[in-house]
């Protein structure tokens, strides 16, 4: 049956629709992952073309980075886990993914109305695809995460098993809403407070109940930003951000300049009338995170005046690691591709959201530059807080899967019962000890010297 005809369907058809699926894709079948060595591409051949068309000075740094743990190394395997992803059983049933779903893309960040809402705040990789991608992704990473801070096997299923329980309950429970009701509803920090009421999760919380009664920061513009000679200019940090010199500034101006007057065209006229209050005052050159590494991301001071500064991030936009596994996506831009699936993932988006092409031919993303004021410092993190964190990112990521898929398909699916939550755990166990075997071989070959690396200073 058509997509379009499915979904005017009753809820309890669609959800008996869904449930059928598991004729084709029992629950149990996706707890494997046992892949045919012989077959399975070479994890480094994967990461290595996607090297192609980054900057080559910053390539050591993207493999120093991902050296560091295997948990660093998940972070920037994203195009890798999408092959294995690839081979593994599919349900048919369809969402806008995020296609980089871990728990460090998750956190609070505020939204337009200034709420502080908690989401998936990474779509550099969105693309439509399985829903069950996402979820598997953002279990492994659960258990990867624990086994970095050395807690016990038990624990990392117990938070695996924890964010599929709390999607799975999640996507239930929006079955049964009303299609505007399900587009405006978002995770209000304040309002989920209480979920980390418990003594092992009682510093996160400290973190949260900080952040929504401090509300907005605005301190992004002395400490990214210094005055030089009475004008204001972003502030250098090492390898971080910073002013390229000579030949290189002249042409990463330019490319910036152009590219930022393409974008002014992608916002809506009352959005462009907002943004022309502002003035350009300066352009530094940002590293981005690491599966980002070696992209091309600039930095715009924008100022109304000294004391009223807009910062503005314009990022390269790639082919997402997804689309050599399902289908090209239907943007020309990549950077349409990003501000599109953001906005069908996300409740109250960044209304500076937009995309631009450069003159090299380069495509990007424009968006404020605010990092989540709430989000994971993952070193620290204890069993109890990542049990809890874990249901906290699966119950987000249910929300942003049902903006734009059928939640009562989804949830048909899934069921009552625990068998899809034991088969994430089962799965996120397994594909941390391949993500184990793949960092190991990454460190063999830069001590091969097969790949370069080198720390940050």
């Amino acid at each position: 049956m058509a997509r379009k005809k499915i979904a005017l369907l009753p809820a309890a058809d669609r959800i008996a629709i869904g449930k059928k699926a598991r004729d084709k894709v029992p629950r149990d079948d996706h707890a494997a992952w046992s892949p045919d060595r012989k077959s399975r591409a070479d994890p480094l051949a994967i990461l290595e073309a996607t090297d192609k068309g980054r900057i080559k000075e910053l390539l050591p740094i993207r493999y120093g980075r991902m050296q560091a743990s295997p948990f660093a190394f998940f972070r920037g395997a994203a195009a890798i886990m999408a092959a294995d992803l690839a081979r593994t059983p599919r349900t048919g049933i369809g969402v806008q993914a995020c296609g980089d779903c871990h728990l460090a893309n998750f956190g609070g960040y505020e939204a337009p109305d200034r709420r502080l809402i908690f989401a998936i705040n990474d779509f550099d990789e969105t693309l439509p695809g399985p829903w069950e991608w996402d979820l598997k992704r953002l279990c492994a990473s659960l258990v990867v995460a624990a086994r970095h801070n050395e807690l016990r096997a038990s624990h990392a299923r117990v938070a695996a098993v924890a964010c599929a329980r709390g999607y799975r309950k999640r996507m239930s429970d929006l079955a049964s809403k009303q299609g505007l009701e399900t587009w405006y509803m978002g995770i209000d920090v304040r309002e989920a407070i209480g979920w980390f009421a418990s003594a092992s999760a009682r510093d996160f919380k400290r973190r949260l109940e900080k952040a929504a009664a401090d509300g907005i920061s605005e301190d992004d513009y002395p400490r990214l930003a210094v005055l030089k000679d009475g004008a204001p200019r972003i502030r250098d940090d090492k390898d971080i951000v910073y002013h390229p010199r000579g030949t290189a500034r002249t042409a990463f101006e330019r490319n910036a300049r152009e590219a930022f007057e393409a974008y002014r065209g992608t916002l809506t006229d009352d959005r462009r009338r907002l943004l022309d209050r502002y003035t350009p005052a300066d352009i530094a050159q940002k590293t981005a995170g690491v599966g980002s590494t070696g992209t091309w991301c600039g930095i715009v001071l924008l100022t109304a005046g000294n004391e009223d500064p807009l910062f503005l991030q314009i990022k390269e936009a790639r082919a997402s690691v997804l689309e050599a596994h399902l289908h090209p996506s239907p943007y020309r831009s990549r950077g349409q591709r990003v501000v599109m699936g953001q906005r069908l993932m996300q409740v109250d988006s960044d209304p500076f959201l937009g995309w631009t092409t450069g003159p090299s031919g380069r495509h990007y993303y424009v968006r404020q530059l605010r990092d989540p004021k709430v989000k994971p410092l993952v070193e620290d993190i204890d069993a109890g807080t990542l049990e809890l964190y874990g249901a906290f990112c699966g119950w987000a990521l249910a929300l942003a899967h049902a903006r734009s898929g059928d939640a009562a398909l989804i949830a048909g699916y899934l069921g009552d019962g625990s068998a899809f939550d034991k088969a994430m755990g089962a799965f996120a166990e397994a594909y941390a000890d391949q993500n184990e075997r793949d960092h190991a071989a990454l460190c063999k070959a830069i001590a091969d010297g097969r790949i370069e690396a080198r720390e940050e200073e």
